[in-house]
């Protein structure tokens, strides 16, 4: 509201407070001002979005997270009734899409898909160019995937009791692959190594390509990589899958069992992804990105979707998505510090 209109508004209810006579006709002009003070706090989320709204995927196009958000970018166009541009900006562990998002004006026309790597990153980055949850706010946890131990077929090991003797009966023999250096995939490892007391060795890779490619080729023994990744070589035979790492077992591989109910109680590492939005964002605009977001992920379609390719829907409220994410920040944290790591 400018101040002219201010000004306005103040001189209308002090004529009628003058020539009120009665408390009654008092309260309908105290009614009136503090409508009319609370109008432009309303608007915005009523109104909103007026114009298309930009959707950052700190990933090339094409993998998990990719494909999560352009389902619920489908979705929240439908509703809406503007477009929801995704826009892939890949780089520096996300980290460049992620800063984009945090500078990005904060009026709820950029949205970001941030990723497990969003609670990795400050435990491996001294210095990040944004601050973590201090620059973004937390709206809701989309989607999970569970990471899958597989083998190549020559190792003998079909199950994590039988994969665990073989690594401590050959201290170092067996070789992990990785799309990189502080991936989510390669801390899933490291915190299954820690956990197990095993020692293995880091073959770090530029992508989850080529490492899956050696790993079929029997350059490395074994891999964590997420279902939607693995899923067409298990069934084809080219890898054995051994256990899911999820805390319950993958809706998409469910007669696979998990690493806890394995021999290794209490373990548990997923890839996730949510979306967050620039600080500053107003209360009422994340509120109503929260809920059209949530009612995305209960369409059949878009769970339909998401399942296909090996995520489970979520739908958790900011404060929830909040809470992960402390937690995995911790988590990773102390994961990279006992096992000494530093980016590439």
């Amino acid at each position: 509201m400018n101040k002219s209109r201010v000004l306005i508004l103040k001189n209308r209810v002090s004529i009628c407070w003058e020539r009120a006579t009665c408390s009654a006709f008092r309260a309908i002009a105290c009614t009136a001002v503090a409508a009319a003070f609370m109008m432009p706090a309303a608007a915005p989320a009523q109104q909103y979005p007026v114009r298309p709204v930009r959707f950052i995927v700190p990933f090339a196009p094409g993998g998990g997270s990719d494909v999560v958000a352009r389902a619920i970018a489908y979705k929240l166009s439908e509703t809406w009734g503007q477009q929801v541009v995704v826009d892939n900006r890949p780089g520096a562990a996300t980290i460049l899409g992620t800063d984009l998002a945090a500078k990005a004006p904060p009026d709820g026309y950029t949205l970001l898909l941030a990723s497990a790597s969003y609670s990795i990153n400050p435990s491996l980055h001294k210095k990040l160019p944004y601050a973590t949850l201090k620059d973004h706010i937390p709206v809701t946890q989309t989607a999970f995937q569970p990471y899958v131990l597989v083998v190549h077929p020559s190792v003998p090991a079909r199950n994590v009791k039988e994969f665990l003797a073989l690594a401590r009966a050959k201290p170092g023999a067996l070789n992990y692959g990785s799309p990189g250096t502080g991936s989510g995939g390669h801390l899933a490892v490291e915190h299954f190594r820690l956990v197990t007391r095993t020692n293995m060795v880091h073959v770090p890779y530029r992508g989850g390509a080529p490492a899956l490619t050696d790993l079929i080729a029997g350059q490395v023994q074994f891999m964590f990589p997420t279902v939607l990744a693995v899923a067409p070589h298990i069934k084809t035979g080219r890898l054995r899958s051994v256990a899911v790492t999820s805390g319950k077992r993958s809706v998409a591989l469910p007669d696979l069992p998990t690493i806890a109910e394995s021999g290794v109680p209490g373990f548990e590492a997923v890839s996730w992804n949510g979306v967050m939005t620039p600080a500053g964002v107003p209360a009422a605009i994340i509120s109503k990105i929260h809920r059209d977001i949530v009612q995305a992920l209960q369409a059949h379609d878009v769970r339909d979707k998401l399942s296909a390719d090996g995520a489970e829907p979520v739908g958790n409220t900011p404060e929830e998505f909040t809470r992960l994410i402390r937690h995995d920040v911790e988590k990773w944290a102390t994961v990279t510090k006992a096992a000494a790591l530093k980016p590439e």
